[in-house]
């Protein structure tokens, strides 16, 4: 029986407007420290999106997830909090906030392998 590792994940939601609490699920962020991963995926249904909210501006929500690439890479591209310790980025891209995209709260679980549980998450709550 393979290793088993703890792991966390968050989905990433659109909320275009936040006072009406509405949202879509358009990714995956899943933190392994065993495996050290920090990998985010995304998947946006812009059609579902454009009908869920006509007024949305699609460019800026491709703005706003690429920057959460850029931080789980953990280079110079992601800034300040893309140089952080690979704990402490998950944290920072899962922390509560009131914009556009949002994580859902986090949820733990335990796995052999955090890539091919973030696809089937991936498959599992946003396709």
């Amino acid at each position: 029986m393979p290793a088993m590792h703890l792991f966390e994940y968050a989905v990433l939601r659109v909320v275009p407007r936040v006072e009406r609490e509405e949202f879509l699920n358009v990714g995956v962020i899943l933190y392994c420290k065993d495996q050290r991963f920090l990998q985010v995926q995304c998947a946006v249904p812009e059609a579902r999106l454009r009908a869920f909210a006509p007024d949305l501006d699609l460019a800026e929500v491709a703005a706003r997830l690429h920057a959460f690439e850029r931080i789980c890479e953990g280079r110079a591209a992601g800034g300040t909090i893309g140089q952080l310790p690979i704990a402490e980025r998950f944290r920072w891209l899962t922390a509560t906030r009131s914009t556009v995209v949002q994580c859902s709260p986090v949820h733990p679980g335990r796995c052999p392998d955090a890539a091919e549980t973030l696809q089937r998450l991936l498959t599992q709550l946003v396709r």
